[in-house]
């Protein structure tokens, strides 16, 4: 610490005497709002940024109204100023005094203040057997002449609070002197008592500092409240336009923020007796104290101070207050900041090693497992394909590694072999990373029934179906599953690769939030956030999402990702460097367009958008039109993905009956409503036209899960599991009928297709339960291996479904598919298997990403 400059945050001095970049440096030294600046801080100073082209107000009317409104004063009783200290040595011009009185130890500058407006000084010093407690009858006592009392309350650096009516009644019985009350502390005190409000003795004047309540001491800004005769004079002392635009800005919406306050008096006493404890535990001796930093006397063996802070800066980046300059101290006193808890833990891990404490050890903070986090600025940036590159990458370097995703809103799940279902996402994610799929992995799942409305799963199994305000309200219940399960699953492994949902930046839900940054905080992982290029708008999609972040949150984005790029990555050079300017942080990686990838898609939004399948018929002849029915509430769409990959089929969309045709099959997939969207069927003619066309004989129709059910006689839903709809006509294809039972099947399962005779492997996800009609039974088309129907058959094998989602992986059962379609149009079959394998994908992806990422970097800023 700069013997110029005896306070405490001159953050470059001290990361240059620590030899350390300043972000490596835990200021201790300063004590100012540990939870940082208020959420809204950086909009507030951007949409202020306009009025930077003029002059600022000089009579700060609208932080000056706000004051007024927070402590019940007329405006008139109010100056600003940039930070008290302006305040506080103006004032003592101001008052025509000619001796200040100050009870020691005390904050330096009322001192140096009253010095330099040329008063005598008289100090009253407490003693340390009394705990440095500030006794106002020795203060009264030395009264016998016109005085301007210097008094902090909190007290800096003891932290006691004096008792307001104590010092309103020393004033009364003293009118000829002038009591200046520095509350600069006083908003880190439950229930404290401020004589800023109108009822405030004529000649009592109050100091408040905005900058150590909202954490901005950068702006620097303070406030006095005075009788309206002084606040003028100490006006008129001041230099014009005192306080900027921006400070203006924020002290005025910081003022009217009383939620923010109040979270910090909240969380205080437990952050103080956090340290308190630490503290005590080796050695120090801690006076009591109510403000945002802690008096502490070092243990009888330990060097001085000086030595203390210097030995904690220069080996550990952690600065300290010297408290050896402050009147009435010595060279054995620290004043330390409460800080947040990994905080506080480092601080006290420091002043361990410095002290070289037997209970170091159990000082040292607890390292979490490295964690590398994507987010995404919106939907479909390619998240959760990055995040299965970087798992297959690390997994490639020999790291230990698994994929989590808190919670996951897709149709597209899978079951474990556990009989717990997830997001698909992550089961890929789990293939990247070689290991099973695990529940934990994404302990919670929605998959939507409605547009108001979700199923719920968490850690596996369902737990009811919720609208939004019934989720919102279940949510910390769901968070707290999802911390446990994070915890459990980290412990194993050497790093984790976690993925963010939509983008973080979604300002109506960020007060609910529970898989972007909140998790990251929790997880304390380092985040990538990723734009699609492509799309376009990337770069003011990053810098909007970042001004949209809270301080603490912009702290942990890493870099930037700029996914699905085409063309020449120089090119970028120049908004690349735009980017750092405007925020800080660099982009990371330009990850190319990959054509073809296949690996599956999260959820239906590329597929209803038509990004992945095309709603026309082929154009060439010899190539099969299969054509997926696209139902509004589709689900597990990615049952067709190994349809996808085979050379000769046409695999196609279909929306309405104009786009239908005369495919060579048509597939009705999963759906989460199945009732509601048979209903669309009918509505939209659809289901009427694939009648049609299964009663010609030519078109080979297939249904998988609801599907099946859909191509039954009827669904029955009487208990309301998916809508309020109760019992749908089915399209009569098949001789089975449809309830949905409360239980839900979930299971991985080995089956064999009935007539080729050919093994099957994939999972159930249903709640139906599907029984043959007596009249008119099917024939079965697929059974479990012990030999229980999964799915049915019409008798000329044209009209089948099943329940079993990834039926078409196994590529031997797929080829007998394709090829029975095949020889229907008189053409030769082929016997080459087209191998459905994500493995080549997932090489492919992780060789893509080591090409245009700095892994080795990124590891090393994790941890690793």
């Amino acid at each position: 610490m700069s013997e110029s400059f005896p306070h405490g945050g001159n953050l470059r001095a001290l990361a240059a005497t620590a030899g350390r970049d300043p972000a490596d440096i835990l200021d201790a030294s300063a004590s100012i709002n540990p939870l940082g600046p208020p959420p809204w801080l950086r909009q507030v100073l951007s949409a202020a940024t306009g009025e930077l082209v003029h002059y600022p107000d000089p009579d700060a009317t609208a932080l000056i109204a706000a004051a007024a409104e927070r402590y019940g004063a007329p405006a008139s009783h109010f100056v600003a100023g940039g930070g008290t200290s302006e305040i506080l040595y103006a004032l003592p011009r101001a008052t025509g005094l000619a001796r200040a009185v100050i009870p020691t130890p005390c904050y330096a500058d009322y001192a140096t203040a009253a010095h330099k407006s040329g008063m005598d000084i008289r100090r009253v010093p407490a003693v340390e057997f009394d705990d440095f407690a500030v006794h106002l009858d020795r203060i009264e006592g030395v009264l016998r002449s016109p005085s301007l009392v210097m008094l902090g309350s909190p007290g800096n650096p003891t932290g006691k609070v004096l008792p307001a009516d104590a010092i309103v009644d020393m004033a009364s019985r003293h009118p000829q002197c002038l009591f200046l009350v520095d509350e600069a502390f006083a908003d880190f005190v439950p229930g404290f008592a401020s004589l800023a409000g109108a009822d405030r003795p004529h000649n009592v004047a109050v100091l408040l500092s905005l900058t150590k309540s909202f954490a901005i001491p950068g702006l620097r800004l303070g406030l006095l409240a005075a009788s309206p005769d002084l606040a003028g004079w100490v006006r008129s002392k001041l230099p014009p336009w005192s306080v900027n635009t921006l400070a203006q800005a924020v002290g005025a919406r910081g003022l009217a923020d009383k939620n923010y306050l109040e979270a910090i008096r909240q969380a205080l006493p437990g952050l103080r007796q956090r340290l308190a404890d630490g503290l005590t535990r080796l050695g120090f001796t801690v006076l009591p104290g109510a403000a945002n930093f802690l008096l502490a006397r070092l243990p009888a063996e330990a060097p001085s101070s000086g030595e203390v802070c210097r030995r904690a800066l220069t080996g550990h980046g952690v600065a300290l207050r010297d408290c050896a300059n402050f009147h009435a101290l010595s060279d054995r006193f620290l004043r330390v900041a409460v800080r947040k808890e990994d905080e506080t833990d480092r601080i006290l891990a420091a002043l361990a090693g410095v002290l070289d404490s037997p209970l170091a050890p159990s000082f040292a903070p607890k390292r979490g497992t490295p964690a590398l986090m994507v987010q995404g600025t919106a939907s479909n940036a390619g998240k959760s394909v990055l995040c299965a590159g970087l798992c297959r990458a690390l997994a490639r370097r020999g790291l230990r590694v698994a994929p989590f995703k808190s919670q996951n809103m897709s149709l597209n799940s899978g079951v474990t072999a556990d009989g717990l279902e997830m997001g698909r996402a992550q089961i890929v994610q789990a293939r990247a990373c070689r290991l099973a799929p695990d529940a934990r992995m994404n302990p919670v799942l929605l998959k939507p029934t409605s547009d108001v409305g979700s199923q719920v799963i968490v850690l596996g199994k369902p737990v009811g179906v919720m609208r939004v305000g019934e989720y919102i309200k279940y949510k910390p219940q769901a968070f707290a599953a999802a911390r446990d399960a994070y915890d459990a699953l980290a412990a194993d492994v050497d790093v984790m690769v976690l993925e963010g949902a939509g983008s973080p930046a979604e300002v109506n839900l960020q007060a609910h939030d529970m898989v972007n940054m909140a998790m990251a905080a929790h997880a304390g992982a380092k985040v990538l956030l990723a734009a699609d290029i492509d799309r376009g708008g990337a770069y003011a999609a990053l810098l909007g999402t970042m001004e949209c972040l809270a301080e603490a949150d912009r702290a942990r984005v890493a870099g930037y990702l700029l996914n699905r790029f085409r063309g020449d990555p120089s090119l970028l050079d120049p908004a690349n460097a735009f980017l750092r300017r405007a925020t800080g942080r660099d982009v990371v990686g330009v990850v190319p367009w990959i054509d073809n990838l296949g690996l599956p898609e999260e959820d239906s939004v590329t597929f209803k958008d038509g990004g992945t399948l095309p709603t026309a018929p082929p154009d060439d002849p010899d190539r099969l039109d299969i054509a997926v029915v696209d139902l509004p509430r589709v689900s597990n769409f990615t049952d067709l993905d190994a349809l996808a990959v085979e050379p000769d089929v046409h695999l196609r969309r279909v929306r309405g009956v104009s786009e239908l045709g005369r495919p060579d099959a048509v597939i009705l997939p999963g759906s989460k409503n199945t009732l509601a969207d048979l209903a669309w069927l009918g509505e939209t003619g659809l289901g009427a036209a694939i009648t049609a066309l299964a009663g010609e004989g030519t078109t080979e129709v297939v249904g998988i899960c609801a599907g099946l059910q859909m191509l039954g006689t009827a669904v029955a839903d009487p208990l309301g599991l998916e809508s309020g709809r109760k019992r749908e006509e089915g399209l009569g294809l098949l001789g089975i009928s449809t309830e949905l039972a409360a239980a839900k099947t979930l299971a991985a399962t080995r089956a064999v297709h009935a007539d080729s005779k050919l093994a099957l492997r994939g999972y159930e996800i249903h709640h139906g339960l599907t029984v043959p009609d007596n009249a008119t039974p099917p024939h079965l088309a697929v059974t479990r291996e012990d030999g229980s129907p999964l799915g049915y058959a019409r008798p000329d094998g044209r009209v089948w479904g099943a329940y079993l989602h990834g039926i078409f992986d196994a590529d031997a059962f797929r080829r007998h598919f394709l090829n029975t379609l095949r020889r229907r149009r008189n053409l030769a079959p082929i016997a080459h298997r087209t191998p459905y394998d994500l493995e080549p994908a997932l090489d492919r992806l992780a060789d893509v990403l080591e090409a245009h990422l700095d892994l080795p970097a990124l590891l090393r800023r994790v941890g690793l």
